[in-house]
């Protein structure tokens, strides 16, 4: 397949007719959000959906995030909205803050995996924006990358995963947040935090004036949101992941380097006051350990680095949940899989 690149500069994009007549045709088109760059089809479309899943190699009760453009389209997908929706949308719409409604029928259950329900967000990336406007139609779209694998944050990570394999790509650099959207599950009696991101759980209790529950970690059968249920944001290599005081990461990491096997190629990714502190040749700086904001924009950039580095261990310094620092944990245990070293 033909992939048509479209370079547009995220502040004042032009040019996204091409992309945005592809998406109306039934096509794939992968674009840049202030989270991590989507891959689009026009959410009514059953082959397009389809054709996604196909594409990343996602499971099909992986649900979909619906983007929108304006909350006129948003009654076109949920059934109803709550008088709480109704405050978080007027205070992080547009933004990333994804939202799950109680789902209109005629809403495809490849968007939602069969689930009665549906993730709705709006977008603030101006190349995003633009791109939806165009189009006309809501636009489902996942996080563009082969399923289970760091999400892009550059138009390059996306092309290197998928150029030959969609219509477009719009490149529009970096994303600023770099991890993907908060998720809000408002179908029960207590909001429920699917997936943590930049909008976080004191900014929701802020706003609701009410206490915000998290989902539990491990395994679930149905996942309501995406990243729930598989192993997520993985390099290629191993990832072990340290959590505890600094200085006992820090001498847990380098006991562990000493003891790998020779020839072994590992990269630790350590906060930037302890970077001298790593004995090994490759030390990657994730960010102060007192802005995970930095880290959040840095981590899949990070993880990719390795893969086309070629290392066969990854160790990575936790840093303290709270705030987006709840994202940034959340992300890198998902990459570590069951690799989760808690010191003492």
């Amino acid at each position: 397949m033909e992939t048509l690149i479209l370079k547009v500069n995220r502040d004042q994009p032009r040019g996204l007719e091409p992309a945005a007549r592809i998406l109306q045709s039934g096509g794939l088109v992968a674009f840049p959000t202030e989270t991590v760059y989507g891959l689009g089809a026009i959410f009514n479309n059953e082959t397009a959906l389809l054709n996604i899943f196909a594409v990343k190699g996602r499971p099909a009760d992986n649900p979909l995030i619906v983007h929108i453009y304006g909350l006129d389209q948003l009654s076109r997908i949920a059934g109803s909205i709550s008088p709480s929706a109704e405050k978080l949308i007027d205070r992080f719409w547009p933004g990333p803050l994804t939202l799950i409604f109680p789902k209109k029928p005629e809403v495809s259950s490849r968007v939602t995996a069969g689930l009665d329900s549906v993730a709705v967000r709006m977008p603030s990336d101006p190349a995003a924006r633009e791109l939806l406007r165009l189009t006309g139609i809501p636009v489902a779209a996942p996080s563009a990358n082969l399923s289970g694998k760091p999400s892009p944050t550059l138009g390059e990570h996306v092309i290197n995963d998928l150029f030959g394999k969609i219509e477009c790509i719009i490149d529009g650099g970096a994303c600023p947040a770099g991890v993907e959207s908060t998720v809000l599950s408002l179908t029960g009696t207590v909001p429920v935090i699917l997936r943590p991101g930049t909008v976080t759980r004191e900014d929701l209790e802020q706003v609701l004036g009410q206490p915000i529950l998290e989902a539990g970690e491990g395994e679930v059968e149905r996942p309501q949101a995406p990243g729930m249920k598989y192993r997520h944001y993985a390099p290629a290599a191993p990832v072990f992941l340290y959590e505890g005081e600094p200085e006992k990461i820090i001498r847990e990491i380098n006991r562990s380097l000493k003891e790998k096997t020779s020839g072994t190629k590992a990269v630790v990714l350590g906060t930037t006051e302890n970077l001298s502190k790593y004995h090994n040749e490759w030390v990657l700086d994730l960010g102060p350990r007192d802005d995970p904001g930095v880290i959040a924009a840095r981590i899949y950039q990070l993880l990719r680095f390795c893969d086309q580095f070629g290392a066969d261990l990854i160790l990575i310094e936790g840093i303290p949940e709270g705030g987006v620092g709840t994202a940034v944990i959340n992300r890198l245990r998902k990459a570590a899989g069951g690799n989760v070293i808690h010191v003492s």
